[in-house]
């Protein structure tokens, strides 16, 4: 069937919405060899997959008629991972089949049951729903399956993940068996592979490298950041890049908290999503991010999946995502429908091989960058001034004379002094930020300390090192266990950075590697709350806080000799009186009681478990 004829009630939805060529996942699924055959798509998010399998649905519900049936059981199912993603996908079917007549419902959590199922009363076309709420509508049979034709799996890896397999089989065992089954998904593990065996027949597969599907337009780049200033790179990087709307991933619920705050005190226009906003909240975050009343976005995976927001071009990842799937699920966000997106990866220093092993799994080919600075952000600053469009707006009689008046009363030079600063009061302030290199760092090695077990004692004991120390000793419970984070904290470096360490009563002494210890003296200079005081140890020579080798003479310390396999020479043992006196000779030791001698058996004590005879 050929949807870009004008005559065709979609073909007209797609030319309203600006359509003029389809994606390559919406021109896959349309190929003649895919006509009424279960299908099993993979192709990374912001393909267009929902237009996709909209357009795949028609076949089956539409056919070759000009409009829809009258609304009554559904004709098609589609289910998907999030309550937010479900909505997005009923509006986008909403215009995709209103030339068609078709009507629309979703049924997602967090919404009154009671109305859905009195909505579904009333007829429809599409349902489109979470797995669990659409389990419960069929259980409960507010939701008529008798007549489906085609059922829909969006994000299907997501919804496995998310622990929906058995609302997922229970659905697909309570829909008719005779119907089409379409499985869309960014990634094809064991676990959709094995689902599609079991509940699809004869499905065609597509599979699209994620090249093809408009993810070329991510730019992705990575950063290299001390775990104190991830927070003060955050900011720059949104006062850098300048978006007009961003979205920041968090791992955890208190830390969207945390950064939110943090955002809203500088004066970002933010708001959050977390699994724990209720369904109203998130609908008003999501208003605000749409209506351009705020333009950052801070929200956890599971928040943030599906969603689908415009002028979308800058995500950023403060924290890490656990696995290559997440970061490519989150760097989706942006980068959709043809316009262009970065995608900016937040490395601590200790993590950046664990960052090199999810940008190789995902095939990313980052570019890695320096924090933005805030001399950085204040060049481009003066840069957006000069180009702002108010510059090229149409004036006013009132705005000349009031201009006219202004020049009267003060020089020009302090109008524009006036224009500066009430341009960047609207503005963040950009925050001093301790850069890193833009380079990626090699394995530690050479100007650095190698990763070892143990005692760090041979490290630069060339003299390749700085030592520093520290105003805590044992006196105070110190500890190498966290000795090593808190040095490593407060002078933004890593631990393949720091060599010896030696702790004594009232401070303890530490080696820095001589290639970072200028830029480590000059971060805890910068630490305004230190949880101990860091300085520089003056006039030490090299070594002279090291433990002494131990000296391999083959002398033993009582003046015997000891063998290459460390066995005591055949003679006569050194001469002396034992200092517990001679053992009797010639008669067995007596037992505890006293009474009788051991036959011949010893015993083998062990802490915890009764005493065994031993041969």
């Amino acid at each position: 069937m050929e949807y870009l004829t004008s005559d065709h009630p979609l073909a007209r939805a797609l030319a309203q919405r600006g359509y003029t060529d389809l994606t390559a996942v919406q021109s896959a699924v349309l190929a003649p060899e895919t006509t009424g055959r279960d299908l099993l798509v993979s192709a990374q998010t912001g393909s267009g997959k929902t237009v996709a399998y909209g357009l795949a649905l028609a076949d089956t519900i539409l056919g070759d008629a000009p409009r829809l049936p009258p609304a009554g059981a559904p004709l098609a199912l589609v289910v998907a991972p999030t309550r937010e993603l479900a909505l997005q996908v009923r509006n986008e079917l909403e215009w995709l089949y209103q030339a068609a007549g078709g009507r629309v419902v979703a049924c997602v959590g967090g919404m009154d049951p009671r109305a859905e199922r009195r909505t579904l009363a009333q007829g429809t076309h599409i349902v489109v729903g979470t797995p669990g709420r659409l389990r419960d509508h069929l259980e409960r049979g507010g939701l008529d399956a008798s007549a489906l034709r085609a059922v829909v799996l969006d994000e299907a890896d997501e919804m496995l993940d998310m622990g929906f397999r058995e609302d997922l089989e229970a659905i697909l065992d309570e829909v008719p068996a005779e119907r089409r089954t379409l499985l869309f998904s960014a990634t094809l593990p064991r676990e959709i592979t094995d689902m599609a065996k079991r509940y699809q027949r004869d499905a065609w597969r597509i599979s699209l490298a994620a090249g093809a599907q408009g993810h070329a337009d991510i730019e992705h780049k990575a950063i290299r950041v001390a775990p104190t200033e991830i927070e003060h790179a955050v900011v720059n990087t949104l006062r850098y890049f300048d978006a007009p709307t961003a979205m920041v991933f968090c791992g955890t619920r208190e830390a969207v908290r945390h950064l939110q705050s943090g955002l809203l005190e500088r004066g970002f226009g933010v708001v959050a999503l977390s699994g724990e906003l209720s369904q109203n909240e998130r609908n008003k975050a999501l208003q605000e991010l749409r209506d351009g009343r705020a333009r950052v976005c801070v929200a956890t995976d599971v928040a943030a999946r599906g969603i689908d927001l415009p002028n979308l071009d800058l995500v950023i990842h403060a924290e890490l995502p656990r696995t290559a799937e997440t970061m490519q699920h989150r760097s989706g966000r942006t980068g959709r429908a043809g316009r262009k997106g970065v995608s900016v990866l937040m490395v601590p220093l200790s993590r950046w091989r664990r960052a090199q092993q999810l940008l190789q799994t995902a095939g990313v080919q980052a570019e890695w960058i320096a924090a933005p600075s805030a001399d950085d952000i204040r060049g481009l600053d003066q840069q957006r001034l000069l180009t702002h469009p108010m510059f090229d707006e149409v004036s006013g009689d009132d705005d000349v004379a009031m201009a006219k008046t202004l020049l009267e009363g003060r020089s020009a030079d302090d109008i524009a002094l006036a224009l500066v600063r009430l341009y960047r009061s609207r503005l963040p302030a950009p925050e001093e930020i301790f850069t890193q290199s833009a380079e990626a760092p090699p394995p530690a090695q050479g100007g650095g300390f190698e990763k070892r077990r143990g005692r760090r004692d041979d490290a630069a004991g060339d003299g390749n090192a700085v030592w520093f120390r520290l105003n805590i000793g044992r006196q105070k419970n110190a500890d190498p266990r966290w000795i090593l984070p808190l040095i490593c904290r407060q002078g933004h470096v890593s631990k393949q950075d720091i060599g010896a360490i030696r702790i004594f009563d009232r401070d303890t002494r530490f080696e820095v590697a001589a290639h970072v210890a200028e830029r480590f003296q000059a971060a805890i200079r910068s630490v305004k709350h230190p949880e101990g005081r860091i300085e520089p140890v003056e006039g030490v020579e090299p070594g002279e806080f090291r433990k002494p080798p131990r000296a391999h003479t083959g002398e033993r310390p009582h003046g015997g000799e000891r063998t290459p396999y460390g066995e005591r020479p055949q003679g006569e043992r050194p001469q002396g009186d034992h200092p517990r006196g001679p053992r009797p000779q010639g008669e067995k030791p007596f037992n505890k009681a006293g009474d009788k001698p051991f036959k011949g058996k010893s015993f083998k004590v062990k802490l915890g478990k009764k005493p065994q005879p031993q041969d």
